[in-house]
């Protein structure tokens, strides 16, 4: 009968764990000397060794022959625990024996000595289900067990077990085996079961067992069963139902480039190769991880990068784009994986991400300097300066167009003065609101502001209105972002400077948000009461030469 790879290649001494040799050194050491304690708690994620440490424990307490700490595995005792066929080691899953009758059972029977073996062994997996009535029935028999008996609790949830039980035990944490070594074991395996595992299919499988051997050799069993011909990365990922990691850095190329057809196109044949989306989705988070640690990780940190991509591929990548960008896809990817199990429609919600990820907008990004990154990255590929005309009129129409310096300077005429009736109609509609549009003088003054002020700061000045009034320079926002850029001191400084060079007069700057316009615009004279407004509400923003 065919037996599983994680089963059949179990380690059976100390020397054979992968990874923790911070405890295997240990324990050997207490064997050796016979320092051994009366229990033990081993806490760890899952498929790194607890139970497998466990049970060589168990044989090495009760070895007639041992080696360095490590059981023989040839003596009487070796072989009937490793068979099952000696009663006075017994494993109980704590899961399923988890009430208090279940531990007064053990209790009892602590009390008689072992029949065949020198220890009575008791390894409680999963020790954390336990109720706390039967956590209770532990404690005595744990902190004074009979010198015959030694418990050995493993769990992966070491939160969950109470206090007065961890004091109780010598604790053992076990940490996550590196995708080296769990390559390294695949290889070895592979090369004595001949199956045809290459490089880089077995560093793909150590990535994506996230440190547990155990998911590894499943992955590897999986993955051998349905293999033709050699194991590669490729076959690795047909299998498990990801993007091969060639494929991983093309889709992230699309998104850097803002491709969003190319995109949609490699996830819809993801989508037609049977792959699961969510596992697309979170490969990509973990390609984004990489190259985040490539721009911020001081040093070499080739060590720390996931083994299915080549470190200068990823150092390519991570040169293209700011960190900022990739913490908000980063972000939009996290939102889009907490949704993905309850879409009505997977694809459609993986392929909205897409358009997100193509079409990051301000609020996408947690800091200003974030957003000020992404206006860089938009001024580097050009940014429009238009002159916005007023819709529904000519240029030429006296009545709706831009106000100019020269006319806003005026003094206003009497109504009834004569004059041309242009001018006295606009006298007499005083309280009609004026809308409020850039004049050529301000599309001047922005073309030549350019190179004085950051360029983050100049994408976002081609959408800002400026109105000249008197000897006020109004800057009108769309938005409380821009609002807050265009009212630094420099900048201010640098738009004064520029208006008074084409204006040919001294102009002090002040800067509102829209919002703030339009509500004041009913009224008689708009530009007038839109300064005072500001100066009621200390926003001014003035600047002299």
């Amino acid at each position: 009968m065919y037996q599983a790879l994680y089963r059949k290649w179990r380690p059976a001494t100390f020397a054979d764990v992968v990874g923790q040799k911070h405890i295997t050194d240990t324990l050997r050491a207490q064997l050796t000397a016979g320092h051994l304690s009366h229990a033990y708690l081993f806490t760890g994620t899952r498929g790194t060794g607890k139970t497998t440490c466990a049970k060589i424990l168990a044989r090495a307490v009760n070895c007639t022959s041992p080696k360095n700490g490590d059981p023989c595995g040839e003596c009487a005792a070796c072989r009937g625990i490793a068979d099952g066929s000696i009663l006075d080691v017994v494993e109980i899953d704590a899961a399923s024996n988890n009430g208090v009758d279940n531990i007064r059972d053990i209790r009892d029977e602590t009390r008689y000595t072992p029949a065949t073996v020198s220890k009575r062994v008791y390894i409680i997996d999963e020790v954390h289900m336990l109720s706390q009535g039967a956590f209770n029935a532990l404690l005595k028999t744990l902190e004074e067990p009979p010198s015959h008996v030694l418990f050995i609790l493993a769990t992966t949830e070491i939160n969950k077990v109470p206090a007065t039980i961890l004091s109780r035990c010598q604790r053992f944490d076990f940490r996550r085996i590196a995708p080296r070594d769990i390559q390294r074991r695949l290889q070895e395996i592979a090369e004595a079961e001949r199956i045809p595992l290459t490089d880089s299919g077995a560093a793909m499988i150590a990535r994506m067992a996230d440190g547990a051997l155990r998911d590894a050799l499943s992955l590897l069993d999986r993955t051998a069963a349905g293999a033709a011909g050699e194991i590669d990365e490729e076959t690795v990922a047909s299998s498990v139902g990801i993007l091969a990691g060639d494929s991983a850095i093309d889709l992230m190329r699309s998104l850097l480039d803002n491709d969003l057809s190319a995109a949609i196109a490699m996830l819809g044949e993801s989508y037609t190769a049977g792959r699961e989306l969510g596992a697309v989705l979170d490969q990509l988070l973990g390609l984004i991880r990489d190259m985040l640690l490539v721009q911020t990780g001081r040093g070499d940190v080739s060590g720390m990068l996931s083994p299915a991509y080549a470190p200068k591929t990823v150092q390519q990548l991570a040169a293209e784009v700011p960190a900022s960008r990739l913490i908000a896809y980063a972000g939009i990817l996290q939102e889009t994986l907490t949704r993905m199990p309850h879409a009505a429609n997977r694809r459609i919600e993986a392929e909205l991400c897409m358009v997100r990820l193509c079409q990051l907008q301000a609020d996408d990004y947690d800091t200003l300097s974030g957003r000020i990154d992404a206006l860089e990255e938009q001024v580097k590929r050009g940014v429009k300066v238009v002159a916005v005309a007023p819709p529904g009129k000519a240029a030429s129409d006296d009545e709706d167009r831009p106000p100019l310096p020269d006319e806003m300077d005026a003094p206003p005429e009497d109504e009834t003065a004569s004059g041309p009736p242009t001018r006295r109609k606009q006298a007499g509609q005083a309280g009609a609101p004026r809308k409020l549009e850039s004049g050529p003088q301000w599309m001047k003054v922005v073309q030549e502001v350019r190179g004085k002020i950051p360029m983050s700061t100049y994408a976002q000045l081609t959408f800002v209105k400026g109105v000249f009034h008197e000897n006020t320079l109004l800057l009108i926002c769309d938005d409380g972002f821009t609002c807050e850029l265009c009212s630094k001191n420099e900048v201010r400084s640098a738009i004064a400077e520029t208006a008074q060079a084409v204006t040919g007069r001294q102009l002090r700057v002040t800067v509102m948000e829209e919002s703030q316009v339009s509500e004041l615009s009913t009224k008689a004279n708009p530009i007038d009461q839109i300064i005072k407004r500001a100066e009621e509400l200390d926003i001014q923003c003035e600047v002299k030469d």
